[in-house]
Formats: C-alpha cells, structure tokens, sequence
C-alpha cells in the first residue's frame, strides 16, 4: 500500500509535481492531523455536556408544560392546594389583547387554577341577586380567590381587590387555559349558542366584543379541532404511509441503478426539450409581433407610452414581441455554442455519473451511511432542544405590582409577595397587588442564561456540522478506495467503508472539527443577522434595511462557497491524511485546473438529482394520491376513510423527498470524489505502460486515449 510520503503530491503554490508510482489511491500510514482544534473540540463538547448538567439542574420543563398561577405555583402541581386544579382561569379575558398573550405572557388580570371552565354566563351582580339559590355562589364560588368567603362584598370593592371575576363566560380548556368557547353558526359568531351576554354592570354586549378582546382565538380552536382530525388520520394510515415510504427506497435504489445507463439519455432529451421549447418561444414571439403589423398603436415604443402597471399595455406593442424574440434568440445560440465547444466535458461528466453507479453497486453499504449521519443529528438536535428549553426555564418566580399603570407610578414593578402588604403601595395604588410575571432572577447565572443560549445555538451548528463532515469524508475515502483499485473488483479494500470511518475517526477528527468550526462561525452571524432583521422589520431606516440586506447576501454566499470548499477538502483529507488547510488549498488549486469541467459536472449531477428526487417523490405521491382517494378498485376496500387525504399524501411525498435526498446525497459525493480522483488521475499519469491510467475504458475512449498498459479487468 502507499505510504505516508505519498501525499506529497503538490507543491508549494499547488502545482502538480512529478509521477509517483507508490501511489495507489487512500494513504494507510497517515498521523493525526490538526491536533489543537481536535483537543479544542473535545473539550467544547465537555463543557456542552457541563452546561447541559447546569442548565439540567436549574431548569424546570414543568414552567413550559404547565401554566402558573398569581400566586406562582403549578396548575396540577401535587403537593399543593392546586393539585387537583390542572386549568388556568382568567378573570377578566378582555384584558388579554391576544391569544399569544394567553399562553405565553402574562395577561394583566388575577389568574387563578380551577379543576374545570366555566359552562355558564353569569356575572358577580346576578349571584347576589340569587343569594337565596345557594348553589348558585357555590358555583361561583370556585372561581373566586381561596378563602374569599363575603358574597356580601360590594362589585365595586371585589373589583379592586379582584377577590372574583366580575363575570364568568362559558370556556374550553386549551393548552391547559380556560377559552372562550367560540363557534361559529351559519357565518354568525356565538358563544354558548348565544350572541350577546351581560357585563358586570348588567350592561348588553356582543360576543364580538369578546372575539375582538381574544383575537384569534376561534383560528386557535378550530387549530385544536383539525389537529385532532389530523391525529386521526395518521392513527388510520400510518401503516400505509411506511409502505408508500419503503416504496420510495426501493424506487431510489432502481434510479441509481438505473442511471449507469440513462444518464446520457436523459441528460440529452432534456437538453434538446429545451432548446424546442426556446426554439417555440422564438416562433410565438415572431407570430405575435407580425400579428400586430397595421394594428394602430402597435407601432409605439415603450418610451412612447412610460411605465403602466398594466403589464398586457405592453404586449400590444410590436417592440416587446420583438425584444423578447431578440432575447430567446441569444438564449438559443449560448445553448447551441455551449453544446457544441462543451460536448466533450458534458460527456464526460455523463461517464462519471454512471461510473459512480457502478462504485455504487461495487459498495452498496455505503447507501445506508446516512443513516448513521441521521442518528448523529437526530441526537444533536434533541440535546440541542432540552438544553435550550431547561435553559429557558432556569429561573425563579418574578413578580411584579399590577395596577391601572396610569394611575400608579409601582406598575409593572418587582414586588415580593410576602412582604407587598406591608409596604405603602397598595395605599397608594387602591387594589395594586403583586402577582407571578415570568421566571427570572439577578444571579450571575441568570443574567448569562442569554449567553448559554447563544453557546448552545452555535456548539449545536458546530456538532451538526461536524456529523455532516464525518459522513462526506467516511464516503469518500470509501469511493476512492474504488478508483484507484487498478483491477475492479478485485483490488477494491475489504469493507472500504468501515476503513475509512476508522481513518476518519481515528487521524482527521481535527481536521473535520475545523472545517466545521468555519462553518459554523458563518452560520452563526447569519442567525444573527436573522435576528436584527427580524427586530427590523418595523423600522423606517431604508439603508439599516439595505446595509443588512446586503450582508445577508454576502454570507448566504460566503457559506455555500465554504461548504464547497469543505466538500472538496475533506476528499483530500480521505486520499492523502493532509491537515484541512493543507487539502483545502490542494482541491482549491485542482479544482481551478479544471473549472470548466468542475461547472459542468455540477450542473449535469445536480439536474439528474433533482430530477430524480422529483421522479422518485412524484411517482410515489401520484400512487398515495390514487391510493387514498380510493381511485385503485383493487384495494379501494383497504384505503382508511380519513378526514384529510391530503395528510398522509403531503406526508409521504416530503418524506419520498427527504429519502431521496438520503441516497442521492451519497450519489452526489460518490461522482464528486471520482470527479477529484479522475482530475487527479489525468495529471499523475499519461496512459503509458509505466504510468496507466486508472479511469474506465470508458472514459478512456472519450478522452480519446489509447491505454498502453495491459487491459483492465473493470466491469
């Protein structure tokens, strides 16, 4: 096998020295590589552990799941008078401008946990009026504050003090909150079959008073109602869905197969459809503008007539047909030209497409991989979401006075709720009290659980990044090995893709670490940037919005041209063991030899992928779709009678997708590693007896080279 000098390849400014002959494909003496940032790695992932630990510790999941009183305690919590009271009933609903205010702030109003809604309108005037009816306060008495016991007490003062609701409205429970209980009948808005309802001074109000106090409420509830038809429908399908699924797989497993052999002839229909629907454009273009010959006002310019808003204006003037028809015609001839002086490199860029078939076929495990590359993720991103969600909720009750804030210069401050009655404010603020606001605290922990946020947001896009890293290069130091086994199959390496994630594990963790660092860092600002720009979105400053429009711009593709980069460099840290700025340089360089041929192949791969994914998700889509519309006779007795078809069809057409763009990925890394390894095969060798090429015959024939070394027994 080669040795560890056998990556000396490229010299100082990345221009290919002489012929090596030792050379023959993935070096095996290889050394660590990029030690500190491995180190560095290692110890970010101990401290993302720590902080998870941390954050574990302080963090209560219950602050997210379960709502909290005034008072500060759980709704349901055992151990406590709430404990059989698992819902949060709102005094006084018109308060709460919106429903996002419900579930996620504070509403400014007492609120209280009550083992059920209301069912009822009534209001606190009506309850003294039927005092004689005791069960009538005793119903309203669970609704009031614990311990409130005076029936007697004036509205006025019960208002101030809010010891009750001044009216109850009949509610459902949601999200564990009481909620008006809207419907809607025949396009008439109600409320327990009702229209209007009475205030606390027994005044005659709409429901659409109330509808406009919680708006979006009814849009939150007919939510709930088709989340729950949607939960059915994936209860009756989901055996269906995992067959339509598997499917897919095996449809895509055929496509690859398959393109060894309709590669170029899809590439090329699709090609000539372009240049015969270009071609039909320049027709209709010419029909048009002779069509409007003698037409009067068809002869004017477009400086004649200005700017309309009615784009057709346009299309009565024989000037446009004629532009347009100027413009196809350009478009026509660069198709033509391109395909006439590009032929050979489209060629051979289709012989590379179905090369990476046959290593395919040669090392099918390498299929699979990605599910390894999911698992890896799948687990980032849960730790991601617990870290961040015990983060969020690492803190202490904070409460703060709630007073009319016109009248009161204590509003909104922190108060302590032991200790509130004793102090002046509730004197000077009649019927100021001091309820649960959020969770916080002014400890050097929480007022960093900010920062925590941001490490865990990038040492997530940093692991993530890391994972994708892992696969590219396991895969291809798996498909190299393939190329440069002189004889195919018989000098392929035995279980080429566990060796390589060995390799990759075992000398380049560092490398892959940094290459994923990078990445991340670029991610990072543009979360950032996502961030200002969402918190700029009302302002009226035109060049912050440009300025920051623009450096969007600018990363979006500072991070696609990193991602190539890497792409490539982890290729040549899987052939030579380099470090990662050592293999960035060297692919950098080869590939700028070969640019023409590198934008070439990208497009060719990328049109046959997409292409794939669209034939593999819609092929599987239109089957679910005839499927669950019981359109097949066959087995129309076994479709599922569901709520929604379109469910379990958007379901299994963006999963088909995503399974797609599982096994194509690895397609895509295959060509793209052959594609280095050809280039790299073009400049080591010259076809001769003492420098054979390692490529196929069959890019041997487009190439128009005659091998000089004894036949190859490829396949």
């Amino acid at each position: 096998m080669a040795t560890a000098g056998d990556g000396n390849y490229y010299g100082k400014h990345g221009e290919p020295r002489k012929f090596d002959p030792k050379f023959k494909g993935p070096i095996q003496n290889r050394h660590c590589t990029d030690v500190i940032c491995c180190i560095i790695f290692v110890v970010v992932i101990l401290g993302y552990i720590a902080l998870g630990i941390v954050a574990w510790v302080h963090g209560d999941p219950r602050k997210v799941v379960y709502p909290t009183d005034s008072y500060g305690q759980f709704c349901g919590q055992k151990g406590t008078q709430n404990e059989n009271k698992t819902i949060l009933f709102y005094f006084n609903i018109l308060k709460c401008a919106s429903p996002i205010v419900l579930i996620n702030l504070q509403c400014p109003t007492t609120q209280l946990c009550v083992p059920k809604c209301p069912d009822r309108f009534a209001t606190y005037i009506d309850m003294q009026r039927n005092m004689y009816n005791k069960s009538y306060w005793e119903y309203y008495k669970q609704f009031c504050k614990p311990g409130f016991d005076n029936p007697w007490k004036k509205v006025t003062e019960v208002l101030r003090d809010e010891d009750c609701p001044s009216m109850i409205i009949p509610s459902r429970p949601f999200l564990k909150r009481c909620f008006p209980d809207f419907t809607t009948r025949n396009g008439v808005l109600t409320v327990a079959n009702q229209t209007t309802f009475k205030d606390w001074n027994g005044k005659m109000k709409n429901v659409t008073e109330l509808r406009e106090a919680a708006n979006g409420i009814n849009n939150v509830l007919d939510a709930r109602s088709i989340g729950m038809k949607v939960f059915e429908d994936y209860a009756l399908s989901w055996y269906w869905i995992l067959i339509a699924l598997f499917i897919a797989m095996i449809v895509s497993l055929l496509f690859l197969v398959l393109l060894r052999f309709t590669a170029g002839v899809l590439f090329w229909v699709f090609i000539f459809g372009v240049i015969a629907i270009v071609g039909y454009g320049i027709w209709h273009c010419y029909w048009e503008y002779d069509s409007l010959r003698g037409i009067p006002g068809a002869d004017l310019t477009v400086y004649d007539i200005g700017f309309q808003t009615d784009f057709r204006v346009y299309l009565q003037l024989r000037q446009t047909w004629l532009a347009f028809m100027i413009i196809l015609c350009i478009v026509e001839v660069i198709i033509i030209l391109m395909l006439i002086f590009l032929r050979n490199r489209i060629r051979i860029a289709i012989a590379l497409l179905k090369e990476g078939s046959r290593a395919i076929g040669y090392i099918m495990s390498a299929l699979f991989y990605p599910i390894i590359t999911f698992i890896l993720i799948a687990i980032c991103i849960s730790y991601w979401a617990v870290t961040a969600v015990f983060l969020a909720t690492s803190g202490d009750s904070v409460y703060k006075v709630m007073a009319n804030q016109t009248l009161c210069k204590y509003a909104n401050m922190t108060c302590d709720p032991e200790t509130f009655n004793t102090t002046n404010v509730t004197k000077l603020c009649p019927g100021a009290q001091c309820t649960f606001a959020f969770y916080g605290g002014e400890s050097l922990y929480h007022r960093y659980i900010i920062v925590f946020q941001l490490c865990n947001v990038f040492v997530f896009l940093w692991l993530v990044n890391f994972a994708i890293a892992l696969g590219q290069c396991t895969l291809a130091g798996a498909f190299a090995s393939y190329y440069w086994a002189f004889s195919k199959p018989a000098d392929i390496p035995t279980c080429p893709l566990f060796s390589s994630f060995g390799r990759a594990i075992r000398y380049h963790t560092g490398s892959l670490a940094f290459g994923s660092l990078i990445l991340a860092i670029v991610q990072m600002i543009r979360v950032i940037l996502e961030y200002l720009d969402h918190k700029l979105k009302a302002s009226q400053n035109a060049f912050a919005k440009f300025l920051l429009c623009c450096l969007k711009c600018c990363f979006w593709c500072l991070e696609k041209f990193i991602k190539f980069i890497n792409r490539n460099a982890y290729i040549m840290i899987a052939i030579y063991g380099k470090n990662f700025c050592t293999s960035a340089k060297d692919a950098f360089f080869l590939l700028m030899r070969n640019v023409v041929r590198v934008a070439v192949l990208d497009q060719v791969t990328d049109f046959l992928l997409f292409l794939g994914k669209i034939l593999v998700a819609g092929g599987v889509g239109v089957l679910a779709f005839f499927f669950f519309t019981k359109r097949i006779p066959v087995i129309s007795q076994e479709t599922p009678d569901l709520n929604y078809y379109w469910v379990p069809l958007l379901t299994v057409i963006i999963g088909s997708y995503l399974i797609a763009h599982g096994f194509f990925s690895v397609y895509a890394m295959c060509v793209d590693t052959l594609f280095l390894c050809f280039c790299e095969d073009l400049e080591r060798n010259d076809g001769s007896a003492s420098k054979p090429y390692f490529m196929s015959p069959n890019l041997h024939r487009i190439l128009e080279k005659k091998e000089k070394s004894p036949k190859k027994a490829a396949k």
